[in-house]
Protein backbone atom coordinates (compact mmCIF):
# COMPACT_ATOMS: atom_id res chain seq x y z
CA UNK A 1 0.00 0.00 0.00
CA UNK A 2 1.67 3.28 1.13
CA UNK A 3 5.22 3.84 0.90
CA UNK A 4 5.77 6.20 3.49
CA UNK A 5 9.22 7.63 3.94
CA UNK A 6 10.07 9.07 6.94
CA UNK A 7 10.69 13.25 7.25
CA UNK A 8 12.62 14.95 9.49
CA UNK A 9 10.68 15.36 12.72
CA UNK A 10 7.94 17.71 12.79
CA UNK A 11 7.88 20.85 15.48
CA UNK A 12 5.46 20.56 17.62
CA UNK A 13 3.05 23.62 15.66
CA UNK A 14 3.79 21.90 12.39
CA UNK A 15 2.26 18.18 13.50
CA UNK A 16 -0.39 20.42 15.43
CA UNK A 17 -1.60 21.95 11.85
CA UNK A 18 -1.65 18.86 10.05
CA UNK A 19 -3.69 17.14 12.54
CA UNK A 20 -6.21 20.04 12.64
CA UNK A 21 -6.27 20.30 8.36
CA UNK A 22 -7.55 16.89 8.80
CA UNK A 23 -9.47 16.92 10.92
CA UNK A 24 -13.12 16.02 9.49
CA UNK A 25 -15.97 17.24 12.14
CA UNK A 26 -18.69 14.23 12.95
CA UNK A 27 -21.67 16.03 10.85
CA UNK A 28 -24.96 13.90 12.77
CA UNK A 29 -26.58 16.16 14.70
CA UNK A 30 -28.80 14.85 17.30
CA UNK A 31 -31.54 16.55 19.45
CA UNK A 32 -30.84 15.66 23.69
CA UNK A 33 -32.66 16.99 26.59
CA UNK A 34 -30.42 20.24 28.44
CA UNK A 35 -30.53 17.73 31.84
CA UNK A 36 -28.27 15.34 29.33
CA UNK A 37 -26.50 17.62 27.39
CA UNK A 38 -22.95 18.22 29.97
CA UNK A 39 -20.20 17.68 27.58
CA UNK A 40 -21.56 17.40 24.44
CA UNK A 41 -20.78 20.07 21.76
CA UNK A 42 -23.61 22.40 20.23
CA UNK A 43 -24.47 21.45 16.40
CA UNK A 44 -26.47 25.02 16.07
CA UNK A 45 -26.27 28.99 17.87
CA UNK A 46 -28.88 28.85 20.60
CA UNK A 47 -31.02 32.09 20.39
CA UNK A 48 -32.81 33.29 23.53
CA UNK A 49 -36.66 33.93 22.79
CA UNK A 50 -37.15 35.99 26.14
CA UNK A 51 -35.76 38.63 28.09
CA UNK A 52 -33.83 37.51 30.83
CA UNK A 53 -34.84 38.78 33.62
CA UNK A 54 -38.23 38.32 32.00
CA UNK A 55 -39.73 41.70 34.48
CA UNK A 56 -37.86 44.30 36.11
CA UNK A 57 -37.57 42.83 39.55
CA UNK A 58 -35.82 43.43 42.66
CA UNK A 59 -32.00 42.40 43.82
CA UNK A 60 -32.74 43.28 47.44
CA UNK A 61 -35.61 42.40 50.18
CA UNK A 62 -37.16 45.30 51.29
CA UNK A 63 -39.42 48.21 50.41
CA UNK A 64 -40.04 49.25 47.08
CA UNK A 65 -41.22 52.62 46.70
CA UNK A 66 -41.54 55.80 44.71
CA UNK A 67 -38.01 57.60 45.09
CA UNK A 68 -40.13 61.16 44.85
CA UNK A 69 -41.97 60.31 48.23
CA UNK A 70 -38.34 59.71 50.25
CA UNK A 71 -36.85 62.62 49.09
CA UNK A 72 -36.49 63.89 52.99
CA UNK A 73 -34.17 60.99 53.99
CA UNK A 74 -36.97 59.89 57.25
CA UNK A 75 -40.06 59.37 55.42
CA UNK A 76 -42.78 57.40 56.68
CA UNK A 77 -44.83 55.44 54.47
CA UNK A 78 -48.05 53.03 54.68
CA UNK A 79 -46.83 49.69 53.52
CA UNK A 80 -49.67 48.94 51.34
CA UNK A 81 -49.12 45.36 50.27
CA UNK A 82 -46.60 42.12 49.89
CA UNK A 83 -44.88 41.06 47.36
CA UNK A 84 -43.04 37.84 47.34
CA UNK A 85 -40.86 36.18 44.76
CA UNK A 86 -43.14 34.74 41.73
CA UNK A 87 -46.44 36.99 42.82
CA UNK A 88 -47.33 39.98 41.21
CA UNK A 89 -48.19 43.00 43.37
CA UNK A 90 -50.94 45.92 42.21
CA UNK A 91 -49.91 49.35 41.10
CA UNK A 92 -47.94 51.18 43.90
CA UNK A 93 -50.10 54.21 44.89
CA UNK A 94 -47.95 57.75 45.31
CA UNK A 95 -47.50 58.07 49.41
CA UNK A 96 -47.62 54.34 49.75
CA UNK A 97 -44.75 51.47 50.02
CA UNK A 98 -45.03 47.83 49.02
CA UNK A 99 -43.10 45.09 51.00
CA UNK A 100 -41.34 43.31 48.41
CA UNK A 101 -38.74 39.93 48.33
CA UNK A 102 -34.97 39.16 46.73
CA UNK A 103 -36.78 38.43 42.98
CA UNK A 104 -39.73 39.81 43.23
CA UNK A 105 -41.41 41.97 40.33
CA UNK A 106 -41.46 45.57 40.48
CA UNK A 107 -45.09 46.94 41.16
CA UNK A 108 -46.07 49.87 38.35
CA UNK A 109 -45.50 52.86 39.80
CA UNK A 110 -42.70 51.96 42.04
CA UNK A 111 -39.46 53.13 40.87
CA UNK A 112 -36.80 52.13 43.40
CA UNK A 113 -36.42 49.60 46.03
CA UNK A 114 -34.62 50.50 49.78
CA UNK A 115 -33.28 47.24 51.41
CA UNK A 116 -34.91 46.32 54.81
CA UNK A 117 -32.01 46.88 56.92
CA UNK A 118 -32.52 50.88 56.13
CA UNK A 119 -35.82 51.12 56.81
CA UNK A 120 -37.66 50.54 60.30
CA UNK A 121 -41.31 48.75 60.13
CA UNK A 122 -44.15 49.25 62.86
CA UNK A 123 -47.79 48.97 63.02
CA UNK A 124 -48.04 49.26 59.37
CA UNK A 125 -45.85 51.84 58.65
CA UNK A 126 -42.04 52.14 57.34
CA UNK A 127 -39.82 54.65 57.99
CA UNK A 128 -37.24 54.71 54.56
CA UNK A 129 -34.10 55.97 56.98
CA UNK A 130 -32.37 56.75 53.26
CA UNK A 131 -32.56 58.88 49.73
CA UNK A 132 -33.22 56.53 47.53
CA UNK A 133 -32.57 57.52 43.77
CA UNK A 134 -34.77 56.18 40.75
CA UNK A 135 -33.53 52.59 39.75
CA UNK A 136 -31.83 51.37 42.97
CA UNK A 137 -31.49 47.76 43.78
CA UNK A 138 -33.53 47.02 40.68
CA UNK A 139 -32.83 44.90 37.95
CA UNK A 140 -34.17 45.43 34.81
CA UNK A 141 -36.11 43.47 32.45
CA UNK A 142 -33.05 42.19 29.62
CA UNK A 143 -30.17 43.26 31.82
CA UNK A 144 -28.81 39.94 31.36
CA UNK A 145 -30.17 38.68 28.23
CA UNK A 146 -31.73 40.14 25.20
CA UNK A 147 -34.83 39.10 23.36
CA UNK A 148 -33.10 37.57 20.20
CA UNK A 149 -29.63 37.41 21.31
CA UNK A 150 -27.11 34.68 20.62
CA UNK A 151 -26.47 32.94 23.88
CA UNK A 152 -24.52 29.71 23.04
CA UNK A 153 -22.29 29.60 19.63
CA UNK A 154 -21.99 26.90 17.34
CA UNK A 155 -19.57 24.58 18.54
CA UNK A 156 -19.77 25.39 21.97
CA UNK A 157 -18.87 22.76 24.26
CA UNK A 158 -21.44 22.62 26.88
CA UNK A 159 -20.52 22.70 30.66
CA UNK A 160 -22.72 23.81 33.76
CA UNK A 161 -22.93 27.05 33.01
CA UNK A 162 -23.63 26.85 29.53
CA UNK A 163 -26.43 24.13 30.93
CA UNK A 164 -27.67 26.74 33.29
CA UNK A 165 -28.01 29.19 30.63
CA UNK A 166 -29.57 27.59 28.58
CA UNK A 167 -31.79 26.76 30.93
CA UNK A 168 -32.62 30.21 31.94
CA UNK A 169 -34.31 31.15 28.49
CA UNK A 170 -36.47 28.03 28.95
CA UNK A 171 -34.34 25.48 26.36
CA UNK A 172 -35.50 22.10 27.26
CA UNK A 173 -33.72 20.55 24.39
CA UNK A 174 -30.48 21.16 22.61
CA UNK A 175 -28.96 20.13 18.93
CA UNK A 176 -25.58 18.38 19.66
CA UNK A 177 -22.86 16.62 17.17
CA UNK A 178 -23.46 12.94 18.07
CA UNK A 179 -20.43 11.36 20.62
CA UNK A 180 -17.17 10.69 18.45
CA UNK A 181 -16.80 6.91 18.26
CA UNK A 182 -13.08 5.78 19.36
CA UNK A 183 -11.41 2.56 19.16
CA UNK A 184 -8.31 1.95 21.54
CA UNK A 185 -6.18 -1.33 21.84
CA UNK A 186 -2.25 -1.78 23.14
CA UNK A 187 0.59 -3.44 22.11
CA UNK A 188 2.93 -5.56 24.19
CA UNK A 189 3.19 -8.72 25.05
CA UNK A 190 4.93 -7.48 28.61
CA UNK A 191 1.39 -6.13 29.48
CA UNK A 192 -0.43 -7.51 32.48
CA UNK A 193 -3.76 -5.88 33.72
CA UNK A 194 -4.32 -5.31 37.50
CA UNK A 195 -5.30 -8.19 39.29
CA UNK A 196 -3.24 -10.88 37.02
CA UNK A 197 -0.01 -12.20 38.39
CA UNK A 198 2.75 -10.37 37.37
CA UNK A 199 5.37 -12.80 35.56
CA UNK A 200 8.71 -11.93 35.65
CA UNK A 201 9.74 -9.15 32.82
CA UNK A 202 5.87 -8.35 32.93
CA UNK A 203 4.26 -4.48 33.59
CA UNK A 204 1.00 -3.43 34.58
CA UNK A 205 -1.21 -1.97 31.78
CA UNK A 206 -1.70 1.56 32.89
CA UNK A 207 -2.10 3.40 29.96
CA UNK A 208 -5.39 1.45 28.98
CA UNK A 209 -6.41 3.19 32.61
CA UNK A 210 -4.97 6.51 31.39
CA UNK A 211 -6.08 6.99 27.91
CA UNK A 212 -9.90 5.13 28.38
CA UNK A 213 -10.27 7.66 31.46
CA UNK A 214 -9.20 10.79 29.55
CA UNK A 215 -11.46 9.85 26.30
CA UNK A 216 -14.30 9.43 29.05
CA UNK A 217 -13.49 12.77 29.85
CA UNK A 218 -13.66 14.46 26.37
CA UNK A 219 -17.33 12.48 26.32
CA UNK A 220 -16.63 9.79 23.30
CA UNK A 221 -17.58 6.69 23.03
CA UNK A 222 -15.15 3.97 23.55
CA UNK A 223 -14.53 0.22 22.12
CA UNK A 224 -11.56 -1.06 24.01
CA UNK A 225 -10.39 -3.62 21.85
CA UNK A 226 -7.65 -4.74 24.62
CA UNK A 227 -4.11 -6.08 24.70
CA UNK A 228 -2.99 -7.35 20.90
CA UNK A 229 0.08 -9.37 20.53
CA UNK A 230 3.29 -8.62 19.53
CA UNK A 231 2.89 -9.67 16.23
CA UNK A 232 2.45 -7.68 12.48
CA UNK A 233 -0.55 -10.78 11.60
CA UNK A 234 -2.90 -9.77 14.71
CA UNK A 235 -1.97 -5.86 14.68
CA UNK A 236 -3.58 -5.85 11.24
CA UNK A 237 -6.19 -7.70 12.06
CA UNK A 238 -7.29 -5.31 15.20
CA UNK A 239 -6.46 -2.46 12.93
CA UNK A 240 -9.22 -3.66 10.29
CA UNK A 241 -12.00 -4.46 12.94
CA UNK A 242 -11.33 -1.60 14.42
CA UNK A 243 -11.51 0.68 11.59
CA UNK A 244 -15.36 -0.28 11.14
CA UNK A 245 -17.63 2.24 12.67
CA UNK A 246 -14.99 4.32 14.21
CA UNK A 247 -13.96 7.80 13.68
CA UNK A 248 -10.56 7.55 15.33
CA UNK A 249 -8.64 4.75 16.47
CA UNK A 250 -6.14 5.48 19.88
CA UNK A 251 -3.23 2.60 20.47
CA UNK A 252 -0.32 2.52 23.02
CA UNK A 253 3.48 0.77 22.62
CA UNK A 254 4.56 -0.73 19.38
CA UNK A 255 5.26 2.87 17.43
CA UNK A 256 8.98 2.74 17.80
CA UNK A 257 10.85 1.25 15.02
CA UNK A 258 12.29 -2.15 16.72
CA UNK A 259 11.66 -5.25 15.35
CA UNK A 260 8.59 -5.81 17.97
CA UNK A 261 7.48 -2.85 17.05
CA UNK A 262 4.06 -3.79 14.41
CA UNK A 263 2.03 -0.72 14.27
CA UNK A 264 4.36 1.37 11.38
CA UNK A 265 4.13 -1.40 8.75
CA UNK A 266 0.45 -2.46 10.32
CA UNK A 267 -0.89 1.03 9.24
CA UNK A 268 1.12 1.35 6.21
CA UNK A 269 -0.68 -2.09 4.98
CA UNK A 270 -3.93 -1.34 6.64
CA UNK A 271 -4.14 2.44 5.74
CA UNK A 272 -1.68 5.35 5.43
CA UNK A 273 0.98 7.09 7.72
CA UNK A 274 0.99 10.92 7.68
CA UNK A 275 3.36 11.82 10.37
CA UNK A 276 5.83 9.47 12.47
CA UNK A 277 8.03 11.40 14.59
CA UNK A 278 7.90 14.65 16.49
CA UNK A 279 10.11 17.28 17.69
CA UNK A 280 9.01 16.95 21.18
CA UNK A 281 10.34 15.56 24.73
CA UNK A 282 8.72 13.04 25.88
CA UNK A 283 6.91 11.51 23.42
CA UNK A 284 9.11 11.96 19.88
CA UNK A 285 7.21 8.60 18.22
CA UNK A 286 3.60 10.16 17.81
CA UNK A 287 1.95 8.32 14.37
CA UNK A 288 -0.89 9.88 12.97
CA UNK A 289 -2.75 8.32 9.60
CA UNK A 290 -6.07 7.00 8.76
CA UNK A 291 -7.17 3.47 8.23
CA UNK A 292 -10.08 3.09 6.10
CA UNK A 293 -12.33 5.78 7.51
CA UNK A 294 -11.02 6.30 10.67
CA UNK A 295 -8.39 8.28 11.98
CA UNK A 296 -5.79 6.60 13.72
CA UNK A 297 -3.24 7.86 16.47
CA UNK A 298 -0.41 5.30 17.70
CA UNK A 299 1.09 6.80 21.30
CA UNK A 300 3.95 6.34 22.65
CA UNK A 301 4.56 3.14 25.38
CA UNK A 302 6.00 5.31 27.73
CA UNK A 303 3.49 5.96 30.54
CA UNK A 304 4.03 9.79 30.46
CA UNK A 305 4.88 10.40 27.23
CA UNK A 306 1.41 8.39 26.06
CA UNK A 307 -0.08 10.80 28.76
CA UNK A 308 1.63 14.34 27.71
CA UNK A 309 1.18 13.51 23.79
CA UNK A 310 -2.58 12.43 24.37
CA UNK A 311 -2.89 15.74 26.22
CA UNK A 312 -1.36 17.83 23.63
CA UNK A 313 -1.88 16.36 20.57
CA UNK A 314 -4.94 14.05 20.40
CA UNK A 315 -7.04 16.21 22.98
CA UNK A 316 -7.13 19.32 20.30
CA UNK A 317 -7.84 16.59 17.61
CA UNK A 318 -10.66 14.97 18.97
CA UNK A 319 -11.97 18.35 20.19
CA UNK A 320 -11.89 19.13 16.40
CA UNK A 321 -13.79 15.92 15.08
CA UNK A 322 -16.44 16.75 17.65
CA UNK A 323 -16.97 20.76 16.29
CA UNK A 324 -15.41 22.50 18.90
CA UNK A 325 -14.89 25.94 17.91
CA UNK A 326 -13.44 27.82 21.01
CA UNK A 327 -11.05 27.01 23.33
CA UNK A 328 -9.16 24.89 21.38
CA UNK A 329 -5.91 25.35 22.41
CA UNK A 330 -5.11 25.57 26.52
CA UNK A 331 -4.79 28.67 28.41
CA UNK A 332 -0.85 29.28 29.10
CA UNK A 333 0.33 31.51 31.79
CA UNK A 334 3.81 32.95 31.81
CA UNK A 335 5.13 32.33 35.44
CA UNK A 336 8.63 32.45 38.03
CA UNK A 337 10.74 28.86 37.52
CA UNK A 338 12.16 28.02 41.06
CA UNK A 339 14.38 25.63 39.46
CA UNK A 340 17.40 25.19 37.14
CA UNK A 341 17.18 23.34 33.80
CA UNK A 342 20.66 24.29 32.16
CA UNK A 343 20.87 21.40 29.66
CA UNK A 344 18.79 23.03 26.52
CA UNK A 345 17.23 20.01 24.53
CA UNK A 346 16.66 20.39 20.77
CA UNK A 347 13.23 19.49 20.99
CA UNK A 348 10.12 20.93 22.77
CA UNK A 349 9.54 20.25 26.22
CA UNK A 350 7.36 19.51 28.36
CA UNK A 351 8.12 19.63 31.71
CA UNK A 352 6.26 18.56 34.90
CA UNK A 353 6.29 21.29 37.70
CA UNK A 354 3.08 22.29 41.21
CA UNK A 355 2.91 25.53 42.33
CA UNK A 356 4.94 26.16 45.19
CA UNK A 357 3.51 28.58 48.21
CA UNK A 358 6.08 31.61 47.09
CA UNK A 359 3.97 31.81 43.44
CA UNK A 360 6.59 29.78 41.09
CA UNK A 361 6.85 26.42 39.94
CA UNK A 362 8.92 23.94 41.10
CA UNK A 363 10.01 20.81 39.25
CA UNK A 364 9.72 17.58 39.30
CA UNK A 365 13.25 15.44 40.08
CA UNK A 366 13.06 13.00 37.38
CA UNK A 367 11.43 13.77 34.25
CA UNK A 368 12.19 10.05 32.77
CA UNK A 369 9.05 9.62 30.38
CA UNK A 370 8.90 6.50 32.42
CA UNK A 371 7.85 8.21 36.20
CA UNK A 372 3.93 8.28 35.96
CA UNK A 373 4.60 9.86 39.49
CA UNK A 374 5.56 13.14 37.98
CA UNK A 375 1.86 13.15 36.36
CA UNK A 376 -0.15 13.11 39.96
CA UNK A 377 2.63 14.96 41.74
CA UNK A 378 2.39 17.97 39.30
CA UNK A 379 -0.05 20.93 38.60
CA UNK A 380 0.57 21.46 34.69
CA UNK A 381 3.96 21.65 32.90
CA UNK A 382 6.17 23.94 31.25
CA UNK A 383 6.44 24.31 27.67
CA UNK A 384 9.95 25.08 27.09
CA UNK A 385 10.73 25.60 23.38
CA UNK A 386 13.80 23.69 21.51
CA UNK A 387 16.99 24.95 22.75
CA UNK A 388 15.71 26.89 25.63
CA UNK A 389 17.49 26.63 28.72
CA UNK A 390 16.25 27.61 31.98
CA UNK A 391 17.67 29.83 35.27
CA UNK A 392 16.22 29.91 38.25
CA UNK A 393 14.17 33.24 38.18
CA UNK A 394 13.21 32.85 34.38
CA UNK A 395 9.57 33.39 33.20
CA UNK A 396 8.29 30.21 31.82
CA UNK A 397 4.70 29.00 29.77
CA UNK A 398 3.11 26.99 32.07
CA UNK A 399 0.03 24.95 31.19
CA UNK A 400 -1.92 23.70 34.27
CA UNK A 401 -3.45 19.57 33.86
CA UNK A 402 -6.65 21.49 34.49
CA UNK A 403 -6.85 23.54 31.15
CA UNK A 404 -5.77 19.60 29.45
CA UNK A 405 -8.61 17.47 31.14
CA UNK A 406 -11.64 18.25 29.12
Amino acid sequence: MSSYQPPAMLSVSQALQLMASAARVADEVEQVPTLAANGRVLAEAQVSGMNVPAMDNTQMDGYAVRAADCASGSASLPVSQRIPAGHVGTELAAGTAARIFTGAMIPAGADAVVMQEQCEFKDGVVTVNHTPKAGEWIRRAGEDIRDGAVILPAGTRLRSQELGLAASVGLAQLPVRRKLRVAVFFTGDELTMPGEPLAPGAIYNSNRFTIRALLENLGCEISDFGIVPDTLAATRSVLRASAQAHDLIITSGGVSVGEEDHIKPAVEAEGRLNMWQIAVKPGKPLAFGEVGQAFFVGLPGNPVSSFITFLMFVRPFILRLQGVQHGLAPRAYTMRADFDWPKADRRNEFLRVRLNAGGGLERFSNQSSGVLTSTVWGDGVVDNPPGQAIARGDSVRFIPFSELMY
